[in-house]
């Protein structure tokens, strides 16, 4: 009985010490994401000021892989990624959509988007978080790749690096792209 008293404290730090061993291999960036693998979510969401009358709708995605990009001016993480999505206009590899999240201002998200420029081929409103919710959004930004049929086939947490881009994204796009 004395010796349980020594090695209960021992397998009970040992228990402690795998959880925290396995958990050193998850990545905190990956969320699993309920609607991988399921059709984009419905919304329709008016435009923002100054980009005209179309605004964003699930019936948009259909027809070529594309990224959803949920930013908001608010949002500083959106401002250390927007030089990438920026650069990937450039290079025309992807269309982007953006869903302008949770603007107090309407006025907001399009004055962000003259200053630091415009990446979206397509970008709505979402002030009262209806797409966002549906997205099951947890915080901006967050990037879903979507496919051809409107299927989301990859959900990215935070800001996207070139690193995301190189190791994850990219390929998953290509791959999409062959099917």
């Amino acid at each position: 009985m004395k010796r349980l008293i020594y090695v209960a404290p021992l397998a009970v730090f040992l228990v402690i010490a795998a959880f925290f061993y396995k958990g050193f291999d998850l990545n905190p960036r990956a969320l699993p994401s309920m609607l991988t693998g399921q059709p984009v979510p419905p919304f329709d969401l008016p435009p923002i000021k100054g980009r005209g009358d179309k605004g964003f709708a699930d019936t948009d995605l259909p027809g070529e892989v594309s990224l959803v990009n949920v930013f908001g001016s608010w949002c500083v993480a959106c401002q250390v990624e927007h030089p990438f999505l920026m650069g990937l206009k450039e290079r025309g590899l992807v269309p982007i959509h953006g869903i302008d999240w949770k603007e107090t201002d309407p006025d907001a998200g399009p004055r962000w988007l003259k200053r630091f420029g415009d990446p979206y081929t397509l970008v709505g409103a979402d002030p009262d978080s209806r797409a966002a919710i549906a997205f099951g959004v947890t915080g901006a930004p967050e990037t879903f790749v979507v496919d051809r049929a409107g299927i989301v086939r990859y959900k990215h947490v935070g800001p996207i690096d070139a690193e995301d881009w190189e190791d994850t994204l990219w390929p998953v796009i290509r791959e999409l792209r062959k099917e």
